[in-house]
């Protein structure tokens, strides 16, 4: 019987963070529950794909846009479950037997990490904090949390859609809270970003991204403006 999960990290010069993710991904191999990794690249310049290949991942190339790249991958992956992650989410020792759990008692739901970012202090879980409360009570993960789901419920839905921000949003809206659940297990991110531009700041940005997606704004001019306040 063949492994049931294809892994699919979208990736763009993510040689520095890839390596402790995919380590991450050890206990899921030594559980049988790996079938694949896949590694769906948007024009990396770096490492990245040497070190895909050392990891003895499925390489698929393409237009970077991380909606697109996440389409991509699921579109090769051979597993009956699809795991999404971000190239800079380790998940926490323990997420298979949740993940194991999941696949056997939620098949209709698609299961999201609680999110912890790596590092310390105040700001850090304030945000994690908001971050597993926007989840539970309005059924929308980021992608940063991961994302389990059954390729039947996946392709019901319409999968990801090949836009370049907010995929995970329009994807969480389109399964809705009722197919929204937390897995008991962390994601452990990167804080890289929020503390380059500040917690607050970041913070902020991210809510005014969400809450103009939310309303209506199209993503094409949401990642217009994202990319030029960088």
């Amino acid at each position: 019987m063949r492994a049931p999960v294809s892994i699919v990290i979208p990736t763009l010069d993510a040689a520095d963070d890839l390596p402790p993710t995919l380590a991450a991904l050890g206990e899921g191999l030594e559980a049988g529950l790996i079938r694949e990794l896949i590694i769906s690249d948007g024009g990396s310049r770096d490492a990245t794909r040497a070190i895909a290949e050392a990891a003895g991942a499925v390489w698929v190339e393409g237009p970077p846009g991380r909606g697109g790249q996440l389409a991509r991958g699921a579109a090769t992956a051979g597993g009956e479950w699809l795991l999404f992650l971000h190239a800079d989410t380790q998940l926490a020792p323990g997420w298979t037997q949740a993940a194991v759990a999941h696949m056997r008692h939620h098949a209709g739901k698609a299961g999201w990490f609680r999110l912890r970012f790596r590092a310390r202090g105040p700001a850090p879980r304030i945000v994690a904090g908001w971050a597993n409360l926007r989840s539970r009570l309005f059924g929308l993960p980021y992608g940063d949390q991961g994302l389990l789901i059954s390729r039947a419920l996946y392709e019901s839905v319409g999968g990801f859609p090949a836009i370049p921000l907010m995929e995970d949003v329009a994807l969480a809206r389109t399964l809705g809270r009722g197919r929204l659940r937390a897995l008991d297990a962390e994601a452990l991110t990167s804080a890289a970003r929020y503390e380059a531009e500040g917690w607050l700041r970041r913070g902020a940005r991210n809510l005014s991204t969400l809450l103009s997606f939310l309303l209506g704004t199209d993503a094409e001019s949401l990642a217009r403006r994202y990319a030029a306040r960088r």
